[in-house]
């Protein structure tokens, strides 16, 4: 089959051409018209074009996305915690920030029940926290033996005390017959000292008055500090006693104890234990809380609880302190 159409042949087409540029010198230089296209040649042309086009950006994009490295999911990133609220808890109207360091108060509040005395009671595990009672000179002569028998385990009798205005140490009226009533009743027995000390030199000679008055008695249960604020305008020489002053001469009192082989204890309540203590340098000493509740809300770890000043049991004339032993 032929090729080129009938109307022009090669050689036809090459004689024109050169004839051409002999007789029409100036036609190199004038445009020729652009050939004839028809209208359906050109709408497939452009859609050729259009098609060739989107083939192109599909398989780039396909090829983008086997080529792209993998995404990982953009990390959280985590809490600012200096822009955390501090912990706190309330002590009357006061907020205050826990002591780091200090153990926090272990109990179970609902193991916390009242028995048929109406007396509280601890128990936990199957273990039943004991029940004492603490004693002076204001609770006169007592019938030990009516204690024992009334469900008390322990008592705690106060030895003696310390003048608040000059200082002098004086024995409790009651100390011996208490002592020598609650050991023969068979109960275990521990003493406290209503301490004025304002240094460490002056704890420790109570512990030494202690000691001597304890020689050759069977005190099982510990000998505690019990430092107590005297009113305003009552003279008092602990008025401007410095808190840290006051945790070192309770701390002195303590290694003295400690030192004779007798179980040390720091009495307080709880102003005194959030207010004025610092609790970290006693922890290894038995802590005793004064709070008079059914449940203790003291926040921090302590081992003897003064729950009341209202008890009753046969044996002492009226109201007398009543204790748990949490340990």
């Amino acid at each position: 089959m032929n090729p080129y159409p009938p109307e022009l042949h090669p050689e036809e087409e090459q004689e024109s051409s050169l004839q051409s540029q002999v007789t029409s010198p100036r036609s190199r230089y004038q445009q020729a018209p652009p050939p004839r296209r028809s209208s359906g040649g050109s709408w497939m042309s452009r859609l050729t074009l259009l098609v060739s086009l989107l083939a192109l950006i599909v398989s780039c994009v396909t090829l983008f996305l086997i080529l792209r490295p993998d995404e990982k999911p953009p990390e959280e990133e985590p809490p600012d915690v200096s822009a955390e609220e501090p912990v706190t808890f309330r002590f009357g109207d006061r907020v205050l920030t826990p002591l780091e360091g200090m153990p926090l108060n272990p109990y179970d509040r609902s193991a916390f029940t009242t028995d048929s005395r109406g007396r509280l009671v601890y128990e936990q595990d199957g273990k039943r926290a004991k029940t004492g009672v603490d004693v002076s000179t204001y609770q006169k002569e007592i019938d030990w033996q009516a204690v024992a028998a009334d469900g008390i385990d322990f008592a705690i009798l106060r030895l003696g005390y310390r003048g608040y205005t000059e200082g002098g140490l004086f024995m409790d009226q009651t100390f011996e017959a208490n002592l020598s009533g609650a050991l023969d009743a068979g109960l275990d027995v521990g003493v406290y000292f209503f301490s004025q000390a304002i240094t460490p030199e002056e704890a420790e000679a109570e512990a030494a008055y202690i000691l001597n008055a304890v020689k050759g008695h069977e005190i099982a249960y510990p000998i505690a500090f019990d430092w107590e604020p005297i009113a305003p305008g009552s003279g008092a020489r602990t008025d401007s006693l410095p808190n840290a002053t006051l945790t070192q001469c309770a701390a002195a009192f303590c290694a003295a104890i400690k030192e004779a082989g007798y179980t040390p204890a720091v009495y307080f309540n709880q102003s005194l234990g959030y207010l004025r203590y610092d609790l970290r340098e006693l922890t290894e000493h038995v802590l005793w809380l004064a709070e008079y509740d059914t449940k203790p809300d003291f926040y921090y770890h302590f081992d003897l609880w003064q729950y009341t000043h209202t008890g009753r049991v046969d044996g002492i004339q009226g109201d007398v302190d009543l204790d748990l032993d949490l340990r």
